[in-house]
């Protein structure tokens, strides 16, 4: 009896050990299966999209335009035959300078009849538009001068005023500006002069030919200003019609920029607009200002062939002419024209707005999510933007999403 009791108490142990090792199994293998499902949804969970990011914050915002520019000497004069004939050769080089009155060449008169009735009335009518012109050069002279004279008188002013504390330091560059340029206009003005008086002893030149064949002279052909020889367009000996371009003179000191423009650009651009030129060749940037927008513009095609509708603006330099000494008629330079500037403005990369309907939104980064935010853009430079609504300084946006970021999705800066 005792012996039966002993059996059935090791089969009773034995059973329990057997469904304690059960359970110890099942409960193993529910715990492998919960560990393989959370490994899949893990591996199967979306991986983030790695994205550029950048930091919205105060800076300095430029807005400009940037183009190609020509300098050209501002002013020149093209000395042409003043009567047909044959032409001694020219001995002046590009570079030569010359003064007023010199002699660059002479013209010995064709032989041919005597001026007939018409010929005559039209040399006679040339003389009278010459004197004409001549008459309001001079003009344009006095204009000129009293123009200078106030604009240095309102200079002096405004210096005196800036000193007290008055105005600001934009004033006085302002009026210096406005001085530089009444000054500029004196000289083109006495330059116009010179031009027209030239033109006058042409007319008057060939009016009188008859004369001069009779007698064999020689007329000679002088220098109607002081200055260089930029061109020269005929320079051997032969014979020439009235009229033709012999050689162009100008004063190499006087260098302005000139830029064509987009017609859509330039109605952004006034006179007094701040200019920079680079790339010109020197160590250092000019500095200038807009002094004329031409009033007409014209067609260029473009590099793709595109007719475009394009208008030249015209740059004064404010550097001391030593600054860019180097820089003469007809070299290529990078323009940059200044429309508006301003330091601490809220910014954010143009690469990180698009637009979301009738509005402007960016991807903004929040706890390592993208969020659709609708902004508010100010004032727009070439990579930058302000923001005036929107986000605020320290916010992080995505720069450049692509098709992978939607709002809510999981982003990682790259």
């Amino acid at each position: 009896m005792l012996e039966r009791n002993s059996d059935d108490q090791s089969r009773a142990a034995r059973e329990k050990r057997r469904q304690r090792a059960r359970y110890l199994r099942r409960a193993l293998v529910a715990l492998g299966l919960v560990a393989a499902v959370s490994l899949a949804a893990f591996a199967m969970r979306p991986k983030p999209v790695a994205v550029d990011v950048a930091k919205v914050g105060p800076g300095r915002l430029v807005v400009a335009i940037e183009e190609t520019g020509v300098t050209r000497v501002k002013d020149r004069f093209e000395v042409s035959a003043p009567l047909t004939g044959s032409m001694t050769r020219i001995g002046l080089e590009p570079g030569d300078f010359v003064h007023e009155g010199d002699v660059l060449t002479s013209i010995a008169p064709a032989q041919s009849p005597l001026l007939d009735e018409r010929a005559r009335a039209q040399a006679q009518a040339r003389v009278g538009a010459a004197s004409s012109a001549l008459g309001q050069a001079n003009t344009q002279i006095a204009r000129a001068r009293l123009a200078s004279r106030q604009a240095q008188q309102d200079l002096e002013r405004v210096r005196t005023l800036v000193a007290s504390g008055t105005y600001s330091t934009q004033a006085l560059d302002d009026a210096e500006f406005a001085a530089q340029l009444r000054n500029e206009e004196q000289a083109s003005a006495e330059f116009a002069a010179k031009v027209a008086a030239e033109e006058l002893r042409s007319a008057r030149a060939t009016l009188a030919r008859p004369g001069a064949e009779a007698d064999g002279a020689r007329a000679s052909v002088l220098a109607p200003v002081s200055g260089q020889v930029l061109r020269v367009h005929q320079q051997s000996a032969g014979v020439v019609q009235a009229g033709t371009p012999l050689l162009e003179i100008g004063n190499p000191d006087s260098i302005e920029v000139v830029v064509d423009l987009l017609t859509t650009d330039a109605v952004r651009v006034e006179p007094g607009t701040a200019v920079v030129i680079t790339r010109w060749g020197g160590e250092h940037d000019l500095n200038g200002r807009v002094r004329r927008v031409e009033p007409s513009g014209f067609t260029r095609p473009s590099a793709l062939g595109v007719d475009e509708q394009r208008v030249n603006v015209v740059v004064a330099l404010t550097e001391p002419r030593a600054r860019f000494a180097q820089l003469v008629d007809g070299y290529r330079v990078e323009a940059r024209l200044v429309l508006w500037s301003n330091e601490g403005v809220l910014k954010i990369p143009l690469g990180a707005t698009f637009r979301h309907g009738n509005d402007w939104a960016a991807f903004a980064l929040v706890d390592g999510h993208a969020r659709l935010t609708r902004i508010e853009l100010g004032h727009r430079g070439e990579s930058e933007a302000e923001i005036v609504g929107g986000l605020r300084a320290g916010a992080l946006v995505a720069v450049h999403p692509n098709d992978a970021v939607a709002d809510g999705v999981r982003v990682a800066s790259r």
